[in-house]
This record gives structure tokens, sequence and C-alpha cells, in this order.
């Protein structure tokens, strides 16, 4: 294998996969005085009085009752929310053993979130620094630094952009020219073949559909407080051959995601040395 280490994008959704519900339960929706239900519901309702997304109607709304109950709407108000965030077991931990495990088999573990769930929010959870890039739904801030309109809303579709930003070496979100230049296979920085997405539902089908037919790895994961349900829940993504692997979203050592992952790293690792056999000298 040659000395440069082969890049692995491992890409996580991050609501229902690192961590258990949805990121505005644990701290925003308490704090402006409704039950996650009741949210959930009015901004669902919004969305299909006027026909509208969903992600944008629960940006609004956010908005709305923050306003109304005058909390801050500055950045550092939605870090502070995501830093009262608890996820599944493991997962403080899973970044460093993954890397280890990589780096001694000569591979970089590149690691993104992919998430219809707020960036501001993302950043304040003390796991942040380990994602090389973050790509979510955020606001934009006045002068002022409050918040008033949308930024980037990342719904079950438009997700998969973000699939091949990862592939092309294209980091911006706003960027829409150089992500639709061509550029070889073999010349992009993260082939969908060493691509390892983790998702937990519907809203990731399309990409884990996605990174799966191009030759890549997609796991559905499931809450292990109802193992039996969301096993047989997810048993129909496999049926239906949008996803690779279903396991529980269980990050410690020894559990059958670590397992997993770590099988795949192998197997990268020896496809790429095997390539490197193919190549004419």
């Amino acid at each position: 294998m040659e000395n440069k280490p082969v890049t692995v994008a491992l890409i996580y959704d991050f609501d229902g996969t690192l961590a258990p519900g949805n990121m505005q339960e644990y701290d925003f929706i308490p704090a402006v005085g409704k039950s996650a239900a009741e949210f959930w519901e009015e901004s669902n309702v919004i969305a299909k009085a006027q026909d509208a997304d969903p992600i944008l109607t629960y940006m609004a709304k956010m908005i709305e009752c923050a306003r109304r109950k005058g909390l801050s709407l500055k950045r550092e108000a939605f870090r502070e929310s995501g830093r009262k965030i608890t996820y599944y077991r493991g997962v403080r931990e899973w970044f460093g053993r993954i890397n280890a495990y990589a780096a001694a088999r000569g591979v970089r573990v590149l690691h993104y979130i992919n998430s219809s769930g707020l960036k501001e929010m993302i950043e304040g959870t003390p796991i942040a620094s380990e994602f090389r890039k973050i790509y979510a739904c955020s606001f934009l801030y006045d002068v002022d630094g409050i918040a008033y309109w949308p930024g980037v809303a990342v719904n079950y579709t438009n997700k998969t952009q973000f699939i091949f930003k990862i592939n092309k070496g294209v980091e911006s979100v706003s960027d829409c020219k150089l992500v639709n230049q061509y550029i070889e296979e073999r010349e992009r920085p993260v082939p969908f073949s060493r691509m390892i997405y983790v998702g937990d539902g519907t809203t990731d089908i399309p990409c884990m559909r996605l990174v799966k037919n191009f030759g890549g790895h997609s796991i559905a994961v499931y809450n292990p407080a109802s193992a039996k349900v969301g096993r047989k829940d997810l048993a129909s993504l496999i049926r239906d051959n949008r996803v690779n692997h279903v396991c529980a979203a269980d990050y410690t050592e020894g559990s059958e995601i670590d397992r997993l992952v770590k099988l795949i790293i192998d197997k990268i690792a020896v496809d790429f040395e095997l390539q490197q056999l193919e190549i004419p000298r």
C-alpha cells in the first residue's frame, strides 16, 4: 500500500442516529413552553396548510416561538441548547477509537454530519470538533447577530447534494459551480465506494440508497431501547435494497456497529491494496 492514507468518509445523520429524538426537544422546545408533540404538530399544520417544506416551517416556528417568549435568537443561545443534548452509548468515545483503528491500517477517516437538524445546536455539542464538516440547517443573522431567516434548509432529498460535495471535495454549502464540474472518478477525493452512511429513518433513505448504489456502505440504526420494534421497522430497507445493514445505535466498543464499521474499513483497505497491484508498473 502506498504511503498516502486511503480516505474514508463516515457520514452521519444526527437526530435518532447519534442522539435519541430531535435536538430541539432537549432544551429549546421546553424553554418556549411547549411539549415536543405540540411544537411539531403546530409546525406540520403550517406546512400542510400552506403546502410548504416542513423543514422551513419548523425553522420559522423556532423564530416565532423564541420571539414570543423573549428568548435569545443569537447563535450562542442555540449552541447553548446543543450542550444539553445526550447521546447514545459510546458516541463520545467512538471517533477516537475508529480513527485509531483505521490509522493502523493506513486509512484516514473523515467524519461528517448530514442532518435536517440545526447546525448551530450541533456546533454547541462536545463532539462538534470531531467532524470535518457539519452540513445541516442554519439561520441567517442580522448585524446584531440575531437569527431572522433560514439560511440553509436540509430536507430528505437535498441531503444528497452533500454526498456529492464530499465526493468531490467541495466543502462550501453555497458553491453550486465546482460541485457540478465533471471530475474523473479516480481524481475525486472520496470515491463513493469509500463512503459509509449512517442514518436512522425515512429522511436518510435517498442518501443511504445513493451511497449503496454507487458501491459504498449504508447502515440504518435504531434506538436500542426499542430494539425489537426498531429492527423490524428497518428490515424493509434491506428487503427493498436501500441499505446494506441494520444495527442498534450502540457505539460502544465491541457493539454490532463497531464491529461492522471496522470490517468495512478492513475491506476498503484491502480493496485499495488490490487496486494498486492492478496498476501497470
